[in-house]
């Protein structure tokens, strides 16, 4: 607890440490720490029914404005709410994309229609979103979308392939930047239209990932359709409105994952006491430039949120994915090395899903073993530098963006 924060926000912090402390026990009290990075596979059908359960009590969206269905919550109280259900270990949210980045989006650029049929069902967890950007050939490079979509009376017609698409199999509906100016190219002829995933013309193929789990999809659209009306802003508006909701994706709930990297953080140099690696004198350095890299993705996050507050963002917000993505990718490294040769060995005997919970698709998927927790982060943590913008890009955009350099040359 911040000692400066106010009466106000000391009773918010209250009430929500007092909600989740009595809810997440009884029917809840093994849903604590299920899901998130490597796990999302995790009993997905009790977080759901512990998320509806939330939005019942009113804790879902809670940032946004009353009107729309949320709290009307400060920015300040956002940052407790997130720093809460961290610290109560609350399980990964399954309705995060739909709340922190579509929902917002609509918010902002959405038509009075839209908002009345799409944001009720957000706050409610009656529908869950995935997001359709990145393609083969548009990963980093998004303005290289090629999935094209064609107004025909009174509705679109896709056509094309997404790739990287996060619980895509459990998704309602998918907002998908594509291509709707035929002849156009790079940031141009692109728009941001909401595509139910249940229909004809959706095909969804889990990818089979390191940890043996499949939360990443392909989707292809092959005469797809979305209303007319289910496009977000004008035609050709895509790129303004998808780099919006990229903004929205690292806002206040940045604060809250870094609690939980302190738990794991925190989970690491209790393993080096228990394995005797802190008599490792390297080990212990790489331990405590672990927790320098805490405090400062902690201090960058406080003047990002100064910054937003205050209506202008700096170009601290710009170094946040870069920071936080290699200092997780560094503390999986870290973890098998406090293991040592325990760290090459799965755990348990052979089993067709390292969970015992087969995702859809994973018939397709190898034999496994088991894998331990520290495994895991450190399997998973080898994406945290490319999703969401790989190190390259990023460094190049702070680069070019925030500190003025010449562009890179390209061909």
């Amino acid at each position: 607890m911040n000692e400066n924060e106010s009466p106000e926000d000391r009773a918010f912090r209250a009430e929500v440490r007092d909600w989740l402390q009595t809810n997440l026990s009884g029917e809840f009290a093994h849903a604590r720490g299920l899901g998130g990075p490597g796990r999302e596979h995790e009993a997905f059908e009790e977080r759901l029914a512990w998320e509806r359960h939330m939005a019942a009590a009113g804790w879902t969206c809670v940032g946004w404005p009353v009107e729309y269905g949320g709290r009307g919550a400060t920015l300040e109280q956002q940052v407790i709410f997130h720093e809460e259900y961290a610290l109560a270990d609350g399980p990964a949210r399954v309705n995060h994309i739909g709340e922190n980045l579509l929902g917002p989006t609509i918010i902002a650029f959405g038509t009075d229609e839209q908002r009345a049929r799409f944001l009720p069902p957000i706050v409610a967890v009656e529908e869950l979103w995935c997001q359709g950007y990145s393609e083969p050939n548009a990963g980093s490079d998004l303005a290289n979308v090629q999935t094209r979509a064609e107004l025909s009376g009174d509705h679109w017609t896709i056509n094309g392939q997404k790739v990287w698409t996060s619980l895509a199999l459990e998704s309602d509906w998918c907002f998908v930047v594509c291509r709707t100016e035929p002849g156009s190219s790079r940031h141009r002829g692109l728009s941001y239209l909401l595509v139910p995933m249940k229909q004809d013309g959706v095909d969804i193929r889990p990818i089979i990932q390191l940890t043996g789990t499949s939360e990443f999809n392909e989707v292809f659209f092959d005469g797809a359709r979305a209303a007319a009306g289910d496009i977000v802003g004008a035609p050709g508006d895509g790129w303004k409105i998808a780099m919006a909701t990229l903004g929205f994706e690292r806002g206040v709930a940045t604060l809250g994952q870094q609690v939980g990297f302190r738990r794991e953080f925190e989970g690491v140099a209790d393993l080096a006491r228990r394995t005797g690696a802190l008599g490792d004198p390297l080990l212990r350095d790489r331990l405590t430039r672990s927790y320098m890299g805490l405090e400062i993705m902690r201090l960058n996050a406080v003047r990002t949120m100064a910054g937003v507050a205050a209506g202008a963002p700096g170009p601290e917000s710009s170094i946040s994915k870069l920071v936080w993505g290699t200092w997780h990718r560094e503390l999986g490294e870290l973890a098998m090395d406090v293991l040592g040769a325990a760290g090459l060995v799965a755990d348990g005997e052979p089993s067709d899903h390292p969970s015992g919970e087969a995702p859809r698709g994973w018939e397709s998927a190898p034999r496994n073993y088991d894998l331990n927790d520290w495994q895991r982060l450190f399997l998973f943590s080898r994406s945290d530098t490319i999703y969401a913008g790989s190190n390259e890009i990023q460094r190049n955009i702070i680069a070019e963006r925030v500190l003025g350099l010449p562009r890179e040359a390209r061909g």
